[in-house]
């Protein structure tokens, strides 16, 4: 498996249009010589083009030696779009098993089959900089559809490439110079979905769905696990990867967003769908809880070092090293549930009760009437809770009035679009009280694990944990000063008005 980045920009071209000369379209920069080549691809989807309406595009190509390539949807790169690209070796006969993989969460039990067959006449020249560095290609393709030997449609496009190096000033002036030559305006179309037409550009699986102040009790319900859903599909290739911690993060937060929405949605959902779902959830919060509090504990470790007295950051490493190798045997146990059926179930049942939620009562009613008294429930919990604290009150108890402080966060959440502004600030306030618990508990784990790393650990490294122990404490002790303030924003009447 080989990973890269694709940043492009599409513009359609008709007959007659010729590459205009591009020496100098930036200073100091030249065109190298132009050439042609032929090129035929083989695209490969499920029956229902689950993936093309995601964005996302698996393709086996010979003739360049790319092989398998899926390319992944990943970000607003304003006029170009921008992809995340993962290649594979092998040959045509055979869909390798890393691809079916990496897609598992889409496709699930579904399998994958040929949707389209493109050649491609392609005639291109690389813009050097004036080091001679190549930061972009320019080519102009002709694209034939086919169908066995016959050809079903043409379409042609010019495409703008560029290479992480390439000047940020660039892209426009490129454009502009291929507007003035007589191509169309930037279009983000890929070349398959230009090849498959209307049945391509349906929505996902998953549409986001748009509620406000007079939306029902079920389309609110409706928004707010499919956002959760979507974010844990939209994660789920990175996580795979292994390239950024906040894939685990992410697709960790969806999942935990999702357990807290289907608790508070609790009183309207069918408690025999429910129940087995948020099972299954915590199972798979589990499983990448271990990844997400390695990588944590690492970027807080990473950080205190420089806070350690004289050279004492240099015996950091080996216990780095330790939670390295902890993190990769978390890893391969997440990698594992991934590739079961198990996991696919999950996500064949999510993407069906995001669809059409199993609402039992209060379907039609008026969200905005439905949703305050559902948040209620887990605000009065809250309240209850901090109120039974003690003057000194303990780490436990803190770490409670955390977790309720993230349900009511995120059932206040789910309300916002419906019930206005202030409610999302309520979110916000509550997000702040999670923020600062967050923090002391985050010190609470980091010194556990100190204390267990060191237990045999050489006089140097024992002196290094014993240090960083000193810290987790200090800033405990500044997070449980800190916590009261931020109660008080989220207890003020205004403020929670909106709750009734």
């Amino acid at each position: 498996m080989k990973l890269g980045a694709e940043r492009e920009v599409k513009l359609g071209a008709w007959g007659g249009f010729r590459l205009p000369d591009l020496n100098g379209v930036l200073g100091g920069m030249t065109a190298g010589p132009a050439t042609t080549r032929t090129l035929t691809a083989a695209y490969y989807d499920t029956a229902d083009l689950r993936l093309a309406r995601w964005g996302i595009t698996v393709r086996h190509r010979d003739a360049d030696g790319s092989g398998w390539t899926v390319k992944l949807p990943q970000g607003d790169g304003g006029p170009a779009l921008v992809r995340r690209e993962v290649s594979f070796e092998g040959g045509a006969a055979r869909i390798p098993t890393g691809v079916v993989d990496l897609l598992r969460a889409y496709v699930r039990h579904t399998p994958l089959q040929g949707v389209a067959r493109l050649r491609t006449h392609r005639t291109g020249v690389e813009l050097l900089d004036a080091e001679g560095r190549v930061v972009a290609e320019v080519v102009d393709d002709e694209v034939s559809v086919l169908h066995g030997a016959r050809m079903t449609a043409r379409f042609r496009e010019v495409e703008v490439e560029l290479r992480d190096t390439a000047a940020p000033e660039l892209l426009d002036a490129v454009v502009d110079k291929l507007r003035q030559a007589g191509t169309g305006k930037p279009d983000p179309t890929p070349k398959l979905v230009r090849a498959l037409g209307a049945r391509a550009l349906e929505p996902p699986e998953l549409a986001p769905i748009e509620v406000d102040g007079g939306s029902s009790t079920l389309d609110a319900i409706r928004s707010a696990l499919t956002g959760s859903v979507s974010r844990m599909l939209a994660h789920d290739p990175g996580v795979r990867i292994g390239e950024h911690p906040k894939d685990v993060h992410q697709l960790r937060v969806g999942t935990r967003r999702l357990r807290s929405d289907l608790r508070t949605f609790q009183p309207v959902l069918d408690e025999e769908w429910l129940q087995p779902l948020r099972g299954e959830l915590k199972w798979l919060a589990d499983e990448l809880g271990g990844v997400r509090d390695a990588d944590v504990l690492e970027a807080r470790l990473s950080r205190q070092a420089d806070e350690l007295p004289g050279d004492d950051g240099a015996g950091l490493a080996p216990f780095l090293r330790k939670l390295a190798e902890e993190r990769e045997v978390a890893r391969v146990h997440v990698r594992d549930a991934m590739a079961s059926d198990r996991y696919a179930d999950l996500f064949d049942r999510l993407v069906s009760g995001a669809s059409s939620p199993p609402i039992v009562r209060h379907a039609d009613t008026p969200a905005r009437e439905t949703l305050a008294e559902l948040v209620n429930r887990p605000w009065k919990r809250l309240r209850k809770a901090v109120d039974e604290l003690s003057s000194d009150p303990e780490p436990d108890d803190l770490h409670r009035v955390r977790i309720l402080s993230k349900r009511v966060r995120y059932a206040a959440e789910a309300a916002a679009p419906v019930a206005g502004g202030q409610a999302g600030k309520f979110a916000e306030a509550v997000a702040g009280v999670q923020g600062v618990l967050g923090d002391l508990q985050d010190a609470s784990v980091a010194e556990g694990w100190l204390r267990q790393a060191a237990r045999d650990a050489p006089a140097p490294q024992a002196l290094v944990a014993g240090e960083l122990i000193s810290i987790q404490r200090a800033e405990a002790r500044q997070s449980q000063g800190a916590w009261p303030a931020a109660w008080k924003q989220v207890d003020r009447k205004k403020l929670r008005a909106w709750l009734g």
